[in-house]
């Protein structure tokens, strides 16, 4: 996904990060944390989102990437000035930091790419 050119007017911005511990999670990854994100398009086209990518790296420097079609099953269409807000989770094992981006095509089909902005989820003691 090298092709996509970065986008400065698409803004992803994280609104909540929520730690959820009555979320089931797998054993090894006991600690789960509910993200809560909105992209907007603040350009003068109109932008698809198709895919994102998230980087988790814990605090032992083990890394997970996390790539996949759409948002939360969706592949949101953003008119300028329109937004999408929406929320999903990460289950980690202890203390991590997530990254990443979302990709997305403008309608002429010209790949585009916002960051995701870095955070923190710090397990509470």
């Amino acid at each position: 996904m090298s092709s996509f050119r970065q986008m400065d007017t698409l803004r992803v911005t994280l609104d909540k990060l929520v730690y959820t511990p009555q979320l089931e999670t797998p054993a090894e990854r006991p600690h789960p944390f509910a993200y809560y994100l909105t992209i907007e398009n603040l350009s003068e086209e109109t932008v698809t989102i198709k895919g994102r990518k998230w980087v988790v790296t814990d605090a032992r420097g083990h890394r997970v990437v996390v790539e996949g079609d759409g948002v939360v099953g969706k592949m949101p269409r953003l008119r300028p000035g329109e937004h999408f807000s929406y929320h999903s989770y990460h289950v980690i094992a202890t203390d991590s930091v997530a990254e990443g981006a979302f990709f997305a095509i403008n309608e002429t089909g010209e790949p585009v790419a916002a960051r995701i902005p870095r955070f923190e989820m710090k397990v509470p003691k």
